[in-house]
Formats: structure tokens, sequence, C-alpha cells
């Protein structure tokens, strides 16, 4: 038996380490090659702002099959690339597409430089602890032989209706107070609500579909909905907006019709994605765009 937070880290670890996730689903990256390109164009931006350093190092969390940093790197040969990934098989592939890079199990161990951070789902896929109202009070998660058990909480919690449900994700906060206290701009792009909200946001993919997220660990990905105000609590940040506006302010459209009209074989695939990134009811208005930053810095792009 393990505290609910404890069992999803160890599920993730073990997807990670051992499935294809494209075949469960499709990152915003593997779309179109234009959203890494915006990326790497707003870091360089960005890295002017800071005054052009150049120890600059511009790192990725969570960075999937690479092809993010891969297309960012078309808009800005940014000199220092570091990965945060913990997956053989994922820094496998991610070497072929950046074979420059450096890669490093967690943020702590990254150079005490200037630093950009693009985290693209990346957040969501973190632990959560998960608590539930009862009549006798507010009782916290475990997992045991693949259903729940229940303990009193330790936390402090609203006076919710009984049976409301409440996530916390230390391990977010963790890394974004930790990407604060450095000298450090950091940019998510995740999925979850504007403000804090109660209820379960659990699930889990495997082969495509929806899956038990209490199945069988390492079958699938289990994520929930990041709680962008929460940390906007903790840490100094400029929004969350919704990924339609964001991306939109970027140039993705502009973009897009550039390329569209350079490779008409592609054209269609290029626009498809282009609405699917920014529409309300695919992954515009759901998506949201967050940026850590020093207290002060100007307001940056995307976020005016």
């Amino acid at each position: 038996m393990e505290r609910f937070d404890r069992f999803m880290a160890g599920a993730n670890a073990a997807y990670y380490a051992n499935q294809d996730f494209a075949a469960d689903f499709v990152t915003a990256p593997e779309l179109t090659q234009v959203f890494g390109e915006l990326l790497g164009a707003w870091a360089k931006t960005v890295w002017e702002m800071m005054g052009a350093p150049a120890d600059i190092i511009l790192a990725e969390a969570g960075p999937g099959s690479g092809a993010l940093m891969a297309d960012a790197l078309r808009a800005w040969a940014a000199p220092r690339v570091h990965f945060i990934e913990t997956s053989p098989r994922l820094r496998a592939a991610q070497a072929k597409r950046v074979p420059h890079a450096v890669w490093h199990a967690s943020l702590a161990t990254l150079p005490e430089a200037p630093l950009i951070l693009l985290a693209n789902e990346f957040l969501d896929a973190l632990p959560v602890r998960q608590f539930i109202r009862r009549e006798a009070g507010w009782m916290e998660r475990w997992v045991k032989a693949g259903v729940y058990a229940e303990f009193p909480a330790e936390y402090t919690l609203p006076d919710d209706p009984v049976g409301s449900v409440r996530e916390i994700n230390e391990a977010a906060l963790d890394f974004c107070e930790e990407l604060a206290r450095r000298d450090a701009v950091g940019l998510f792009l995740d999925y979850g609500p504007m403000h804090s909200a109660i209820g379960s946001s659990v699930q889990a993919i495997s082969h495509g579909k929806f899956a038990d997220p209490l199945g069988e660990p390492g079958t699938a990905d289990v994520t929930a909905h990041v709680d962008f105000e929460a940390i906007a609590l903790h840490c100094n940040a400029q929004g969350p907006v919704k990924q339609n506006a964001f991306l939109t302010s970027l140039g993705l459209f502009q973009r897009t019709e550039y390329l569209a009209l350079r490779n008409p074989a592609r054209a269609f695939a290029l626009r498809q994605a282009a609405e699917r990134l920014t529409a309300p009811e695919a992954m515009g208005s759901l998506f949201k765009a967050m940026v850590l930053c020093p207290k002060g810095f100007p307001t940056l792009p995307g976020f005016e």
C-alpha cells in the first residue's frame, strides 16, 4: 500500500521508461514544427530581455521525443542546451534530434547560470496528493491492490461539502519554487483551469483510450490538471493565459501559412494542426501558458 502521489510517480516513471507515448497521445510539438519554432523565437527574445548573457542555458523539462527543442533551435541556436529527463529510452530518442544536449535527472543539477526553461505538458504528469471530505473530516487517498484506501489527512483543508475532492501537487510546487530561486525564466504550457477548483482531475490514457488510473502501473500515462493559481501564489508569475491567445500573439497562423504556401503537400496538415492548437473545443482553451520570472521583469511576449 502506498500514498496516491507515490503510486502515481512510480506508475509514470515506469510508463515513460518502457512505453511509446506516441501510441497513446499526441503533443503539440508532434503536431507541427511551428509550435517549437515559436517557442524558440520566444526564448531568444527573452534572452535579449535578460541582457543577452553569454552563458545562457536553454533547458527543457520533460522533452519527450526532442521534437520541441529541435524545432526551437532552428529559431534560436542557443549555445547551451540541457534536458531534464529520467527515462533512458527517451534520452536516446532525444539524443538523435539534439545530440549536443546535456541531460539531468532533476533541476537541481543544472549549472548555476542564467536559464530559460521550456516545459510543455510536464507539470500535469507530476504526482498529486488526493484528499476526499468525509463526514468525520478530510481523508487522504492511498492505493492498495488496485483500489483506493483512505486515512485521516494531515493537511488543513477548507471546509468543503462532504464528498468533495481536492488535489495538491507538491512536486509541481517544489519544482517551480526551485526554479524561482534561480536566475531563470520558465515557460509552462499545460492543461488545467485558470483558478483552483475542487474535484478529481486524475485520468489515465492507455493505447489511445481512457483507462483505470489504478490499473497495472506502467501501462498508462496518469495525469492531473495543473493548479496554475496555486503555483502563482507561491512564485512570481505572468499568466496564465489561454494557449490560443498565447500562440496567436506569437504568430502561429502567420508562420503556419508561410510554411503551407511553401509546402503545398503539407499545407492541410499544417493548417489543421494550428486549428487544433487554438480551437476552444480542442486544445485552445483547456491548455494554458504561464511564465515564472524574477520580480520586476518586464511583461513577456504573449502575456501582454
